[in-house]
């Protein structure tokens, strides 16, 4: 049984954000600042209670008698009860022999074109394990993408209008990056254990140091584009955010209504045809956060029965790169031609180059990760090399020029002349097409 290090991690992060929010919050409040003070505790408190509502959920506290524990998600406590029942359960599991295993069977990774089923004994102390690991990597993607990315936004962006970084600021804005570049992280790692659920998945240090440089350069090249473009264009970036997260918002939708495939009724049995509908626009509503700053490794498909799209797209990925680096480099080229003297300490050109360059780099992280360090790399159909590639002749194909087609007499005399050729065996000579 593995020790629960991700939950002690999540927890972590958690109690840290939220403990430099409040701290921070309450500098703004003595300092007048009311406006701030409020958007850094609305940031802070709102991913809590989803936090909460989470953890709730998944453990099915509702349906139990548990008041003691419902009550303390209530008072935000929540994911420290879990954390020390996630603890008492990993330090008691092998001292106490269990009557009831259950029988488990994965598959290992191909090994010279052969694929081995093993069976593996699992007891009811790891299955609650398993349960609380999977509950506190959902929560690190909430807390990561709807309370830790807006929140280092708003903080970076108060930092280029007050021209300075307080201590608490950038303590804050450090752990909030730390909080997003984790919670994609295990996106990552949720959407490879999702989609190769029958492997036995063996996740290897090179593998997360790859995921830790991809995601933390492409989320942090993402947020100072959209604060820098923000600073001198307040009123455009209000329809830059709002279309962005529109489209990945309705996008899956729009798939579902295409498929007419029937409404999801197995997302939990208890729930009513209302309250799936609210739990599916919950997960959109984060699918579109996620996407709003970087890729996001889990693909919503509310057609299928486990609401996620198990195919590995790499068109799509490609597409969304080439879009992203596209709107981030007109976002900052904006930002250089309309910069204010706020600026004038900084060498801008250098800056542009800087940020441009750090997508790139994530851009290559990611490839190196695909293409060397997934665990799952064997069962690939096509290396993401071949897919770039053939998105690559796809574009191409788009960018040629269509053929003039000949008149429908001009193409029958062409055939009947043709034929008429082969039948007299008559060498291969040019022929002239008469209208």
């Amino acid at each position: 049984m593995r020790f629960p290090s991700s939950i002690f991690v999540s927890v972590s992060l958690f109690t840290a954000e939220t403990t430099a929010a409040l701290y921070l919050s309450s500098t703004y409040r003595s300092g007048g600042d009311k406006i701030w003070q409020g958007l850094t505790l609305l940031f802070a408190l709102v991913p809590s209670v989803l936090v909460q509502f989470t953890l709730t959920f998944i453990h099915r506290d509702l349906g139990r008698d548990r008041p003691l524990v419902l009550l303390l998600h209530i008072l935000q406590l929540g994911p420290f009860v879990r954390c020390l029942e996630a603890f008492f359960i990993y330090g008691y599991a092998s001292s106490i022999e269990e009557p009831y295993v259950s029988i488990t069977r994965k598959r290992q990774m191909p090994k010279d074109g052969l694929s081995e089923e093993i069976e593996k004994e699992v007891g009811q102390a790891e299955g609650k394990l398993f349960t609380h690991r999977a509950a506190f990597a959902r929560t690190s993607v909430i807390q990561a993408f709807l309370g830790s990315a807006p929140q280092l936004t708003l903080q970076l962006y108060i930092c280029v209008l007050q021209q300075y970084i307080s201590v608490g600021r950038g303590t804050l804005m450090i752990i909030s990056l730390l909080s997003i570049v984790y919670g994609a992280l295990r996106c990552n790692i949720l959407a490879i254990k999702i989609k190769y659920d029958d492997y036995e998945v063996e996740v290897k240090p090179a593998a997360y140091l790859c995921i830790f440089l991809w995601r933390s350069f492409e989320i942090a090249t993402r947020v100072v584009v959209l604060v820098l473009f923000s600073s001198v264009l307040q009123i455009w970036i209000l329809p830059v955010v709002l279309l962005n997260f529109f489209i990945f918002f309705f996008y899956p939708w729009i798939l579902f209504w295409q498929s007419k495939s029937p409404f999801p009724e197995n997302i939990e049995k208890t729930l009513t045809r209302v309250g799936t509908t609210i739990v599916l626009c919950l997960l959109t509503f984060l699918y579109a956060g996620i996407n709003m700053f970087c890729w996001s490794a889990v693909q919503l498909q509310l057609s299928d029965p486990d609401l996620i799209n198990k195919s590995q797209n790499w068109y799509r990925m490609a597409v969304y790169y080439m879009l992203r680096f596209i709107e981030n480099a007109t976002l900052i080229l904006l930002w250089y031609v309309f910069q204010t003297d706020v600026y004038q300490h900084i060498c801008t050109p250098l800056l542009v180059l800087q940020l441009l360059i750090g997508y790139s780099i994530a851009i290559f992280f990611m490839l190196v990760f695909y293409q060397f360090c997934h665990p799952c790399k064997k069962l690939f159909s096509s290396s993401i090399t071949q897919g770039l590639w053939a998105c690559s002749h796809i574009f191409c194909l788009l960018c040629k020029r269509p053929k003039p087609q000949l008149p429908a007499s001009s193409t029958a005399d062409f055939a009947n002349d043709t034929l008429n050729e082969s039948q007299n065996g008559k060498t291969s000579q040019s022929l002239s097409i008469h209208p």
